[in-house]
Protein backbone atom coordinates (compact mmCIF):
# COMPACT_ATOMS: atom_id res chain seq x y z
CA UNK A 1 0.00 0.00 0.00
CA UNK A 2 2.93 2.32 0.74
CA UNK A 3 4.17 2.02 -2.85
CA UNK A 4 0.66 2.71 -4.17
CA UNK A 5 0.43 5.94 -2.19
CA UNK A 6 3.92 7.07 -3.21
CA UNK A 7 3.06 6.21 -6.82
CA UNK A 8 -0.09 8.32 -6.54
CA UNK A 9 2.02 11.27 -5.39
CA UNK A 10 4.26 10.79 -8.44
CA UNK A 11 1.22 10.66 -10.70
CA UNK A 12 -0.02 13.94 -9.22
CA UNK A 13 3.35 15.52 -9.97
CA UNK A 14 3.29 14.34 -13.60
CA UNK A 15 -0.30 15.60 -13.96
CA UNK A 16 0.63 19.01 -12.56
CA UNK A 17 -1.86 18.62 -9.73
CA UNK A 18 0.56 19.15 -6.85
CA UNK A 19 2.65 22.15 -5.79
CA UNK A 20 5.77 21.09 -3.88
CA UNK A 21 7.87 23.22 -1.55
CA UNK A 22 7.14 25.87 1.01
CA UNK A 23 6.72 28.82 -1.37
CA UNK A 24 4.51 26.99 -3.85
CA UNK A 25 2.43 25.43 -1.08
CA UNK A 26 1.83 28.80 0.56
CA UNK A 27 0.93 30.42 -2.76
CA UNK A 28 -1.46 27.60 -3.64
CA UNK A 29 -3.21 27.88 -0.27
CA UNK A 30 -3.45 31.68 -0.38
CA UNK A 31 -4.84 31.77 -3.92
CA UNK A 32 -7.49 29.14 -3.17
CA UNK A 33 -6.12 26.49 -5.55
CA UNK A 34 -5.13 24.02 -2.82
CA UNK A 35 -7.58 21.28 -1.84
CA UNK A 36 -5.30 19.49 0.65
CA UNK A 37 -1.94 20.32 2.21
CA UNK A 38 0.63 17.61 2.98
CA UNK A 39 3.51 17.56 5.46
CA UNK A 40 6.23 14.90 5.71
CA UNK A 41 6.59 12.88 8.91
CA UNK A 42 10.03 14.26 9.77
CA UNK A 43 9.28 17.92 9.05
CA UNK A 44 10.57 20.45 11.55
CA UNK A 45 8.37 22.19 14.11
CA UNK A 46 8.84 25.39 12.10
CA UNK A 47 7.50 23.67 8.96
CA UNK A 48 4.52 22.38 10.96
CA UNK A 49 3.74 25.91 12.16
CA UNK A 50 4.01 27.25 8.61
CA UNK A 51 1.66 24.64 7.16
CA UNK A 52 -0.83 25.31 9.96
CA UNK A 53 -0.68 28.99 9.01
CA UNK A 54 -1.14 28.20 5.30
CA UNK A 55 -4.09 25.94 6.14
CA UNK A 56 -5.74 28.61 8.27
CA UNK A 57 -5.14 31.38 5.70
CA UNK A 58 -6.53 29.34 2.81
CA UNK A 59 -9.15 27.45 4.85
CA UNK A 60 -7.63 24.19 3.58
CA UNK A 61 -7.23 20.94 5.55
CA UNK A 62 -3.78 19.45 6.02
CA UNK A 63 -2.47 15.97 6.73
CA UNK A 64 0.84 14.73 8.12
CA UNK A 65 2.08 11.97 5.83
CA UNK A 66 3.66 8.76 7.16
CA UNK A 67 6.68 9.30 4.87
CA UNK A 68 10.01 11.03 5.42
CA UNK A 69 11.18 14.01 3.38
CA UNK A 70 13.44 11.69 1.36
CA UNK A 71 10.59 9.26 0.53
CA UNK A 72 8.27 12.12 -0.33
CA UNK A 73 10.87 13.88 -2.51
CA UNK A 74 11.68 10.65 -4.35
CA UNK A 75 7.98 10.04 -5.05
CA UNK A 76 7.39 13.49 -6.55
CA UNK A 77 10.73 13.60 -8.32
CA UNK A 78 12.12 16.68 -6.61
CA UNK A 79 14.95 17.25 -4.18
CA UNK A 80 14.03 18.38 -0.68
CA UNK A 81 10.77 19.86 0.42
CA UNK A 82 8.68 18.70 3.33
CA UNK A 83 5.32 20.10 2.26
CA UNK A 84 3.02 20.19 -0.73
CA UNK A 85 -0.43 21.30 -1.84
CA UNK A 86 -2.71 19.04 -3.86
CA UNK A 87 -4.69 21.24 -6.23
CA UNK A 88 -7.12 18.63 -7.56
CA UNK A 89 -10.04 17.42 -5.42
CA UNK A 90 -10.10 13.99 -7.09
CA UNK A 91 -6.43 13.35 -6.35
CA UNK A 92 -6.84 14.65 -2.79
CA UNK A 93 -9.76 12.28 -2.20
CA UNK A 94 -7.87 9.34 -3.71
CA UNK A 95 -4.84 9.99 -1.51
CA UNK A 96 -6.96 10.28 1.64
CA UNK A 97 -8.85 7.10 0.77
CA UNK A 98 -5.59 5.20 0.27
CA UNK A 99 -4.14 6.56 3.54
CA UNK A 100 -7.28 5.57 5.46
CA UNK A 101 -7.16 2.05 4.00
CA UNK A 102 -3.49 1.70 4.91
CA UNK A 103 -3.73 3.13 8.45
CA UNK A 104 -7.44 3.37 9.34
CA UNK A 105 -6.88 4.17 13.01
CA UNK A 106 -4.66 7.13 12.14
CA UNK A 107 -6.39 8.55 9.04
CA UNK A 108 -9.91 7.07 8.91
CA UNK A 109 -11.96 9.72 10.70
CA UNK A 110 -9.90 12.64 9.40
CA UNK A 111 -10.05 11.33 5.82
CA UNK A 112 -13.83 10.92 5.94
CA UNK A 113 -14.29 14.45 7.25
CA UNK A 114 -11.99 15.99 4.62
CA UNK A 115 -13.48 13.96 1.75
CA UNK A 116 -16.97 15.07 2.75
CA UNK A 117 -15.73 18.67 2.78
CA UNK A 118 -14.16 18.25 -0.67
CA UNK A 119 -17.42 16.89 -2.03
CA UNK A 120 -19.47 19.77 -0.67
CA UNK A 121 -16.93 22.26 -2.04
CA UNK A 122 -17.04 20.76 -5.53
CA UNK A 123 -20.84 20.54 -5.46
CA UNK A 124 -20.99 24.27 -4.81
CA UNK A 125 -18.65 24.89 -7.74
CA UNK A 126 -20.85 22.80 -10.05
CA UNK A 127 -23.91 24.79 -9.06
CA UNK A 128 -22.13 28.04 -9.83
CA UNK A 129 -20.84 26.76 -13.16
CA UNK A 130 -24.25 25.50 -14.27
CA UNK A 131 -26.11 28.55 -13.02
CA UNK A 132 -28.07 26.45 -10.49
CA UNK A 133 -29.16 27.93 -7.20
CA UNK A 134 -30.42 26.49 -4.01
CA UNK A 135 -34.05 27.23 -3.29
CA UNK A 136 -36.03 26.91 -0.11
CA UNK A 137 -39.14 25.26 -1.21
Amino acid sequence: MKEKILGLLGLMRRAGAIAVGEEKTGESARTGKARLLLLSADASDNARKRIEGFAAAGKVPWVALPFTKAEFAAAVGLVGGSMAAIEDAGFAGALLKALSQWEPERYGAQAKEIIDGLRSRTQGNKRKRNGLRRTNG
